[in-house]
């Protein structure tokens, strides 16, 4: 579910709403004295204050994540184009080659910031690993026949170009820890119970109730739609990618 944030939001919005209403009927079963309503606003308080922290933090690390792919994407960008320009001290039948299939695996790259299909990100994946194998025994097997200086700086360059694509892809795999989720949703259930059992009036309007939910359902939807890579609204563009390619041709 974390993978579809507006289906989390509104799953979220139900169920905290439905909390609400279960304190809103504790409050009947268990009526609330006078004496202890200024000891429960400041236990409810601080639940709330907690409620805030953890959706503040969480969304911390949600963006930070989203900064790391985007810095990632321009990394790779900047090393693909690097190596273009070393293919040039490469002997001339393998500086064609590399750079040919620079720019097949350039194109492979900006697909995978594009697609959203699974069946075509393994095609991809595939692709992206063939490409990395030929371009590394072209650059290998120049090294092998002429051991240069000149020709050691295109081979870091591909290093570089090899690199930058596990970054991303760990970057990509880098997402807020289930057990934060858990805490959060946690939290937000003691406080929507907190808020319903704490309503002064039996006769107060029930709307008053879906406040809360509605909050914290929108801060979900927007934690997980910037956690997540591929679905929801907010993604890494690769126009560094998509502009070295403009570039290449």
């Amino acid at each position: 579910m974390l993978n579809h944030p507006g289906l989390l939001s509104l799953v979220a919005l139900l169920a905290l709403w439905l909390t609400a209403q279960l304190g809103a009927l504790l409050r009947r079963v268990w009526p609330l004295t006078a004496d202890a309503r200024d000891d429960f606003g400041v236990v409810r308080a601080a639940c709330l204050t907690m409620l805030g922290l953890l959706i503040g933090f969480s969304f911390s690390m949600a963006i930070t994540r989203y900064d790391l792919r985007k810095n990632y994407e321009a990394a790779e960008a900047n090393a693909i184009g690097t190596e273009y320009l070393r293919a040039d001290l490469l002997p001339a039948p393998s500086a064609e080659a590399v750079r040919a299939e620079l720019r097949n695996y350039l194109g492979r790259r900006i697909l995978f910031y594009q697609s959203r299909s699974e069946e075509e990100l393994r095609q991809i994946d595939a692709d992206t690993v063939r490409l990395q194998n030929q371009m590394w025994s072209a650059v290998h097997a120049s090294a092998s026949a002429q051991p240069l200086p000149t020709i050691a700086l295109a081979v870091a360059g591909m290093n570089d170009v090899l690199n930058s694509q596990g970054y991303t892809l760990a970057a990509w795999w880098n997402r807020i820890p289930v057990a934060a989720w858990a805490l959060m949703v946690a939290m937000a259930v003691c406080c929507n119970v907190l808020v319903g059992y704490g309503q002064r009036s039996a006769n107060a309007s029930p709307v008053l109730l879906l406040v809360l939910p509605l909050v914290v359902a929108i801060s979900f939807l927007l934690i997980a739609d910037i956690d997540s890579p591929r679905t929801g609204f907010i993604h890494v563009v690769p126009q560094n990618l998509v502009s070295l390619a403009e570039g290449l041709k």
